[in-house]
């Protein structure tokens, strides 16, 4: 097999992957900050460090339904000797004006309400009668059924210790401390920690818009009736899907008719919602490849280096998705990633080059850019073949617990199927030309 290395050949050279990825990298930067309110900064990525303005929880409180009690009187107590308290009032939680417990005496208290002066533990109401005069309770009877619970007698039928049942004040967090570092993604836990410490907004990079335009004369919506020679249009809605998986506002503009006019005017009216653009179709060489018509600075030609706002049109040394397209556009210099048109190879190549460009528009560190990989042990019936000089993603289906992955379905770049069922894209050096069941390889993962 007869292997040939990229040649650097102005326009015409082979790109490497890691090369186009580092070029796409290199040109994005992270979104600008901006102040947003908790549920809008999901997802987002903190750009400052936050610290606690007050101790969580900031009073003690008790973690149990029971009564506030001292120590000294329920000490001995049993169900045959069971210690009889004197009940001074109801605290519940949000309670303002707390009674006080003096001995002999106990406040019927409510999960997460503070713990009243006087008082140094709190006793389950399953360890007494509930005020009842009976046998040991199995709750507490609600305040508006019985508004004398509040007032009476109580039998405790155990002792407890000082602080038995007893949050303390800062037990979660004191004041003073690092809630959350700088650079952290605020997911549902980050958020509710925010929302504790009384934060109603919060620093974030904003969630980058991307706007995903697929071109091609034969695509219809689905929904609507295909007529023949058409098809439905797929890429859009997998790559609008995936922008939003990455953490992207994804907006949808579904079959750009094969014009070049019409897609450049297209690209312009998006401009103004766009963080990062993303086309599919168009790209190759053939004679309606609108992208490569509307977007090559001259319009023509089989694209040179991108001027200022200029796309640079590429072929890598991968399968799929060889053509490839990338620059900016408009008076901002908004990214652009031109995918290539086949199903597989535009998801392929969204997972590969604007994924990352996402995440790093998003501000996450570079370990977070990429989906991560593993070494996995390639289960198959037979040998993977593999083009020379090109790296090869192959749909795959990964067992963590075995520690291997198996194809699923063939190499064809439209097999859209086979992709719906695949959690991982095994990868093929580009020096391999043939893969035995058994070789360890690279496994990315898209779970």
């Amino acid at each position: 097999m007869s292997s040939r290395a990229p040649q650097d050949t102005g326009h015409h050279r082979l790109w490497s992957v890691d090369e186009h990825l580092a070029d796409v990298l290199a040109a994005v930067r992270p979104l600008e900050p901006i102040e947003l309110q908790l549920l809008d900064a999901q997802g987002c990525v903190l750009v400052e460090d936050v610290t606690v303005p007050v101790a969580l929880p900031p009073f003690d409180n008790s973690s149990m339904d029971g009564y506030a009690v001292r120590t000294a009187d329920v000490q001995g107590a049993s169900e045959e000797f069971p210690a009889v308290l004197t009940v001074v009032g109801d605290v519940a939680a949000g309670s303002g004006e707390l009674p006080t417990v003096g001995p002999g005496q106990a406040a019927r208290i409510m999960t997460g309400a503070p713990v009243p002066p006087g008082a140094e533990a709190v006793v389950p109401v399953e360890w007494t009668d509930g005020g009842t005069g009976g046998g040991a309770a199995s709750g507490m009877t609600p305040a508006s059924a019985a508004p004398e619970g509040g007032a009476g007698e109580v039998r405790v039928h155990r002792a407890a210790e000082a602080r038995a049942h007893v949050r303390a004040r800062g037990s979660d967090v004191q004041a003073g401390d690092l809630a959350l570092a700088a650079g952290t993604v605020l997911g549902p836990p980050q958020i509710a920690l925010l929302a504790a410490i009384g934060r109603g907004t919060v620093r974030v990079r904003p969630r980058p818009r991307v706007v995903v335009l697929s071109t091609g004369s034969e695509l219809v919506q689905p929904g609507e009736a295909l007529a023949a020679g058409t098809i439905y249009d797929s890429n859009s809605f997998a790559l609008a899907a995936a922008a939003r998986d990455a953490g992207a506002i994804a907006y949808r503009v579904g079959a750009v008719a094969d014009d070049a006019e019409t897609l450049r005017a297209a690209i312009e009216d998006q401009l103004v919602r766009a963080d990062l653009l993303v086309t599919t179709g168009g790209v190759s060489v053939g004679a309606y490849d609108v992208v490569k018509e509307a977007l090559t600075a001259a319009g023509t030609g089989d694209g040179e280096e991108p001027q200022a706002g200029g796309v640079d049109f590429r072929k890598l040394a991968m399968q799929p998705g060889k053509p490839q397209g990338f620059g900016t556009v408009g008076p901002d210099h908004t990214p652009l990633l031109a995918l290539p048109g086949n199903p597989v190879s535009s998801y392929v190549s969204f997972e590969l080059f604007v994924r990352p460009a996402i995440r790093a528009l998003m501000g996450l560190p570079p370990s977070q850019v990429s989906r991560p990989s593993v070494r996995a042990v390639l289960k198959a019936d037979e040998p993977l073949g593999s083009p020379a000089a090109r790296r090869q993603f192959l749909r795959g289906k990964y067992d963590p617990d075995a520690g291997t992955v198996s194809p699923v379905g063939g190499s064809g770049s439209h097999l859209i199927a086979a992709l719906a069922h695949a959690d991982s894209l095994i990868v093929v050096p580009e020096d391999v030309t043939s893969v035995e069941p058994g070789t360890e390889l690279e496994v990315v993962l898209l779970g």
